[in-house]
Parts: C-alpha cells; structure tokens; sequence
C-alpha cells in the first residue's frame, strides 16, 4: 500500500471522511458477511457530578445463537470522549476505528481538537453514510458521550439509524435491552450523583436488563467476564478496572440472595 502525498499548495484538509472521498472516489462503506450477523445489545450512559459514566455487556448474539461472551462495547473515541455501540458488530466496530481516526486526523492538521457537539455531528455523518447498509438490516446505533471541556461538564448524544442526533438530559441506554436498563437507571437516578452511585447504578441497569433480555450477558464469574464500565471526566477517559467491576457485582448479587 502506497500512502498520498500532498504538495504544500494541496490542503488534505480536517476530514478524514472527506479525505477518503478524494482519494476514493467514492463514500466508504461497511462491509461485512451478512449470512452470519453478529449483533451487539445493551449498552448504557449516565452522567454524573464530574462526567459521564458508560457501560455495555458483553455478550454478542447471531440470532438466537450467543455469538461472543466477551465482546467490547465501549470504546475511547479520543482523550475525552468516547462511544459505546449496539447493533450490527462488523459495521459498528468498523466505524468506531474510522472515528477514531477522523478525531485524531483533524486534532493533527488543525492542531487542536475538534469540539464535543463537532465530535457528535462527524458521527452522526458517519451513521447516515451507513444508510445503505441499515436498510439491508445493518443497523448501526451508537452512544456518544464525553466531557465538554468548555461547558466543564459531561454530555451523552444518542442517534437513529438516519445519521438523527440527539442531545440526552441526563442518561441513556440502547440496544435490546435498553429499555429495561433505562427504566432501571430512571428509577435510581439523581441530580448530582457521584462516581462510584453511578457505577452501581450502571450495574444494577445491566443486571437487570440481563434478567429480562436473552441477548444481554450478564455476570458471568466462572469465566471472569464483566461488564465494561468506563468514566469520562476532567482526568479523560479511564476504564474502571475488571476487580472493581466484579467486586461491585459481588456486593449486588449478595444483597439480592439476602432478600
């Protein structure tokens, strides 16, 4: 593979995507094998008093068939944000590693990074390039959330499969659990809630999704597979370390089995 190179009067300008188009000729697509499917379910944000907590289960399922035990579905999209994905796997995973690069890409050329409202709209793009594959059954529904370090507080974006964009008050959650996780989290949530209320919280939402929905994983501690939490702050985004996470699930699952 030969990479382009550009004189100092031709500008590759700040989007990657665009990029692509020139070099391409053409808007890139997601391809994947669409006789086996894999999909991603719940997937969960919250903000709390100093950012944004997000989490996802970790099961991935083809049908009725559980696909992946230990599938990751939160993800740093840059040093401030990051993106959490349900829907289609192949199409979702690809478009994560895009999103990625387009951020980095621009941080690059313009020298500083792009805002938190441009980094949920170059998704949102993103998702509508995706159209034509939605329409054949690859549904790409992603979360977006980060810090805004203008605003100094967290922020959760959510989509529809058009490229919609969508500014949520305090939570969120997606996927084919996400309505028993959202009503979960609407139960429990309050203004101001600190970091370690909301990673429980968290938790007890994808439990009880878990309960509910057959293609949401739960706890699984024989094979050491947990949730993916991960809080994005002031600090950037930090991913709450495996022993906490199983620590945390412990302490549920005992209160429970007491009552």
């Amino acid at each position: 593979m030969t990479f382009p190179l550009f004189s100092p009067t031709d500008d590759p300008g700040p989007s990657f995507v665009g990029l692509l188009r020139r070099l391409q000729g053409a808007t890139p697509r997601f391809e994947v094998d669409r006789t086996s499917v894999t999909h991603a379910t719940t997937i969960v944000a919250v903000r709390y008093s100093e950012g944004v907590v997000m989490a996802g289960d970790r099961r991935a399922t083809a049908g009725s068939t559980i696909a992946h035990r230990n599938m990751e579905k939160v993800y740093p999209a840059d040093r401030h944000s990051g993106v959490a994905i349900a829907g289609a796997a192949g199409p979702a995973m690809e478009m994560v590693k895009l999103f990625q690069l387009t951020l980095e890409h621009y941080e690059k050329l313009e020298g500083s990074p792009l805002s938190l409202e441009g980094k949920a709209n170059q998704l949102a793009q993103m998702i509508r390039l995706n159209m034509p594959m939605a329409m054949q059954g690859l549904v790409v529904v992603p979360i977006f959330a980060g810090y805004d370090l203008r605003r100094r507080q967290g922020r959760i974006f959510t989509y529809d499969v058009t490229g919609g964009r969508y500014e949520e008050a305090d939570y969120h959650a997606d996927g084919s659990g996400g309505r028993d996780a959202r009503t979960t989290v609407k139960l429990g949530f309050r203004s101001g809630m600190d970091r370690d209320s909301v990673i429980e919280l968290a938790i007890q939402s994808l439990y009880e999704a878990a309960e509910e929905d057959s293609a949401t994983g739960g706890p699984d501690p024989v094979r050491g597979i947990y949730p993916v939490i991960a809080t994005i702050s002031a600090v950037g985004f930090e991913r709450v370390l495996d022993a906490e996470v199983a620590t945390r699930f412990g302490a549920l699952l005992d209160r429970r089995t007491q009552r």
